[in-house]
């Protein structure tokens, strides 16, 4: 298939390797010269401007960093009028379903593009193993026509409602993990006061009930101050979507806000 592919940085790039590698054409887009030339390196065609990479594709994928990013690129630039009708756009960006919303409803009504939302769980040696977690909202049939493209690296595809319904489930996701590292900071500090060093703590629990996730990346780094750290600005960013969609609809998150809060 003939994939166009915006957003080839930290999560983008290996994504771009592993759809070519899986025998797809990759049109992808690189703002200098020295991202043009590691795409180049990689296999697949780099060029310097958004319409470029939708001319002729099947399939459009956005994995820029931010819903702002994906709202510049996506209607402030000749991208979807580039774009064939019937064609598909997927964006992994998480983000608040609202963008999604109004990039559809431009996508759609004067462009024929069907869209998708397939925000993603995961990191780059997820990409690189082929088990990306997605989440994925749209309609069932255009699901089913990309979902082989996105198994180049998506494996859970989860289909999990309509347009939109993609974003809130990685926003609930995304605010469950950053209140397991809230809940996390607690338990250090209930550790340090029980007289067990956080080093062991960290060595231990990933063997025992308290698994999880979140708890064997803090202690893949060797803290929980550490691993907040690293991971800060993705999660940030998300919880404060996450609650100003809840605050939207006259609630909030609940037991999950003081967790979250602790995990600082």
């Amino acid at each position: 298939m003939r994939v166009g592919f915006l957003g080839a940085g930290r999560m983008g790039r290996p994504m771009v390797e592993r759809l070519v590698r899986a025998g797809h054409e990759v049109c992808a887009l690189g703002r200098s010269l020295d991202a043009r030339r590691a795409l180049t390196e990689i296999g697949a065609q780099a060029v310097s401007a958004p319409a470029a990479v939708g001319t002729n594709a099947d399939l459009v994928i956005v994995c820029v960093f931010t819903d702002e990013q994906v709202r510049a690129v996506c209607l402030g630039t000749p991208l979807l009028a580039a774009m064939p009708s019937g064609s598909t756009l997927v964006l992994h960006t998480t983000g608040s379903p609202h963008t999604t919303a109004a990039i559809a409803a431009e996508a759609i009504a004067s462009h024929g593009i069907q869209v998708l939302d397939a925000p993603v769980s995961g990191g780059p040696p997820d990409i690189a193993a082929g088990r990306l977690t997605l989440f994925v909202g749209g309609p069932v049939e255009t699901v089913d026509r990309v979902r082989p493209v996105l198994a180049a690296y998506g494996d859970p595809i989860l289909h999990v409602g309509p347009l939109g319904a993609g974003q809130r489930v990685k926003l609930v996701n995304n605010a469950v993990f950053a209140a397991q590292l809230g809940i996390l900071t607690a338990a250090v500090d209930l550790g340090k006061q029980l007289g067990v060093a956080e080093t062991t703590l960290l060595a231990a629990l990933p063997h025992g009930s308290a698994a999880s996730r979140a708890l064997t990346g803090v202690a893949g780094r060797g803290s929980v101050a550490e691993f907040s750290a690293s991971v800060g600005e993705f999660v940030g960013k998300d919880v404060a979507a996450v609650r100003s969609i809840a605050a939207e609809l006259g609630t909030d998150l609940g037991l999950l806000d003081a967790a979250i809060d602790n995990r600082h």
